[in-house]
């Protein structure tokens, strides 16, 4: 739903707003790939500057160790007073498989501009496949 939360934007370091773990263990032969999507609607700052949101996507936990596989990155429009929908997608070939757990994928987002916020609606989803 639109406007549906309004939860400011880091500068900086990425601030989590999606995680998923794909069970790979059983149900894959071959290679695997994994294919993800998603949104996000971010507002400029009250008082409107130059801002770039920064979305990146991450394979792993703190504890396998942590990959980046994708990065994207949009300027805002000055002129739009309103929300402004940023929609990703990607895929990552032939991640290794975890020894046991989930495989896991992580979407993080980042600003240039401090008062930049997140007003919803937002998700972030992922498939494997193999073969």
């Amino acid at each position: 739903m639109a406007n549906s939360i309004t939860t400011p934007i880091l500068v900086g370091d990425g601030e989590l707003f999606g995680i998923v773990g794909l069970d790979v263990t059983k149900a894959t032969v071959g290679q695997i790939r994994v294919q993800f999507n998603g949104n996000v609607a971010v507002q400029l700052p009250l008082l409107p500057v130059a801002t770039s949101i920064n979305i990146r996507i991450v394979r792993g936990t703190e504890q396998t160790g942590i990959t980046t596989v994708y990065t994207a990155q949009q300027v805002l429009g000055l002129s739009i007073v309103g929300p402004q929908l940023i929609t990703f997608s990607g895929a990552d070939f032939n991640p290794p498989k975890p020894d046991s757990g989930p495989l896991v994928y992580s979407a993080l987002i980042s600003a240039t501009a401090i008062g930049t916020i997140r007003v919803g609606p937002e998700s972030f989803s992922a498939i494997a496949t193999s073969g």
